[in-house]
């Protein structure tokens, strides 16, 4: 009898164990019709300094170089950007922006005056890649040019000049040397930085002299006909809310169009020892995906901040340093920043895009660091090699919800376990374009479950889903420039209609892209 008992009380554990492994696997999605909020295209914009090989052996190949170029900028990766419709870049920095005088950049190359990049390397700077280039590569790109003004080591008088001399269309002593520069009309410059990092880099200031002095440096950068400015002010770093506090408060809302934040991924959390690229352990994946989602804990702060002293939003967040920072590869120049990327960067890159998704109705801008062979990179580089990286595919992925009105969402995530500690396994945005096609971006960080959802969608109609997938078998994977397409978009075939409702089967350690029609 008590055998008996044994094995019908073991059945019942095993039944309940089962029910609740269900339960914890199966995650209900609701997705709601779309309001007045709009995901801006910016939110996917990119950075481009003067740093290792970003510039220079990136964008900018030698004179002499055999790769196809257009006045020495690289044609395959002005396609593959425009592949992705890249919004914006930002340019020339960073720490680079506050070092660099824009007049040693414009002329006959042959005559600009050399200088130290004494932020990135030591390394001399020949100022082949000036203001004219670095506009022509927008407009081959068909993006906005978005200019960090030098504050620290620069005038209001050189910033003033660099805006007349970009958007100015009368007579005046910038638009004569634009002229004789080759340039006949005015660029119209919209989007300009009012110094970077002014809390470091850009001169270890307080947040309350560098309020006062982006007063005065905004003011001269002036409005030219036809060519508005969206003034930004340089913001905080992570979670320096009290920078956020002083700006908000000292230059007000009717000053600025934007304020930025920058915060990093490092994968130990510490400066010293970030950790590497290509060999980290599911102990330090772990690490790494909570620091990235502390992503949403600072866009929600510094939002709230905002909020206080800007009801209306009239304010962006512009997160224009953004991305996973790990140790430099092995052999290679450390004040270069060059680091692989993996399909962990990928998911990094997928969580983030999700957040800022989520929150577009402060961040409205955002850049991440940096396009090619520096960071969390789109594209490296080897000679005449070109390899798209994890994250470029994200991006490809991501694409559809560019000035898509924003769906709102609600959903409990399952929790990814280890050892002792939790994080939520699940990230999704949603949105609806101006064809009515619905697209729902999903990341699973959990390299090992898989996650089952059941996806309501209320009145919104729809009759087809199809989808593509990012993953691959390990978390260290990379592509590399003997094996270029290791990790791509594939076809997603765990998604299917039932109903009005949508189920998706959720591989792990995947990025999900699903498009409702």
């Amino acid at each position: 009898m008590q055998l008996k008992m044994k094995k019908i009380f073991l059945s019942i554990a095993l039944l309940s164990t089962a029910v609740w492994a269900k339960a914890q696997t199966e995650t209900v999605l609701q997705i709601k019709p779309a309001g007045d909020q709009v995901i801006s295209k910016h939110i996917y914009g990119h950075f481009s300094e003067h740093l290792g090989r970003c510039i220079y052996d990136g964008f900018w190949v030698d004179e002499n170089a055999t790769i196809p170029n257009k006045g020495r900028i690289r044609l395959d990766i002005v396609e593959a950007l425009k592949k992705i419709k890249v919004p914006n870049l930002r340019w020339p920095g960073g720490c680079f922006a506050d070092e660099y005088h824009w007049r040693d950049g414009i002329g006959p190359r042959n005559q600009r005056p050399k200088m130290v990049n004494t932020n990135w390397g030591g390394v001399t700077e020949d100022n082949s890649f000036g203001t004219h280039e670095f506009l022509d590569l927008c407009q081959m790109l068909n993006c906005e040019p978005y200019i960090a003004g030098n504050v620290g080591s620069g005038t209001v008088e050189e910033m003033a000049k660099w805006v007349e001399y970009l958007n100015f269309d009368g007579v005046s002593p910038m638009t004569a040397i634009r002229k004789q520069n080759g340039m006949d009309k005015p660029w119209k410059v919209s989007y300009w930085g009012v110094g970077n990092e002014s809390w470091g880099c850009g001169g270890n200031m307080t947040p309350e002299y560098y309020s006062d002095l982006y007063r005065r440096y905004a003011t001269y950068a002036r409005d030219y006909a036809g060519a508005p400015l969206k003034r930004i002010a340089s913001g905080a770093n992570a979670d320096d809310y009290r920078w956020t506090e002083t700006c908000m408060k000292n230059i007000g809302a009717g000053r600025m169009w934007g304020l930025t934040l920058h915060y990093y991924t490092l994968p130990t959390g510490k400066w010293n020892a970030k950790g590497s690229a290509t060999k980290f352990d599911e102990q330090e994946y772990f690490s790494t995906m909570k620091n990235c989602l502390r992503m949403e804990e600072i866009v929600s702060k510094h939002a709230a901040i905002m909020d206080k002293y800007d009801p209306k939003k009239k304010v962006a967040l512009i997160v224009d340093e953004w991305g996973i920072w790990t140790d430099v590869e092995p052999g290679t120049n450390p004040g270069f920043l060059y680091q692989q990327n993996s399909l962990r960067d990928a998911l990094i890159a997928g969580t983030t895009l999700n957040i800022f998704n989520n929150h577009s109705d402060r961040v409205r801008m955002a850049n991440l660091a940096q396009t090619i062979n520096v960071l969390q990179a789109l594209i490296l580089t080897e000679k005449e090699k070109m390899i798209l990286t994890p994250t470029y595919h994200v991006f490809d992925l991501f694409k559809v919800h560019m000035d898509a009105k924003y769906l709102p969402i609600n959903f409990s995530s399952p929790d990814y376990v280890l050892g002792d500690k939790k994080i939520p396994a699940l990230n999704v945005s949603a949105s609806q374009d101006p064809t009515g096609a619905i697209h729902i971006s999903l990341v699973n960080l959990d390299p090992k479950n898989k996650i089952t959802l059941n996806t309501d969608l209320g009145d919104l109609k729809w009759k087809t889903v199809t989808g593509q997938i990012l993953t691959s078998a390990k978390l260290t994977d990379i592509n590399t420039f003997a094996d270029n397409n290791k990790i791509h978009n594939e076809k997603f075939t765990g998604a299917r209609k039932s109903g009005n409702s949508l189920k998706v089967d959720l591989p792990a350690q995947s990025v999900v892209v699903l498009e409702l029609k």
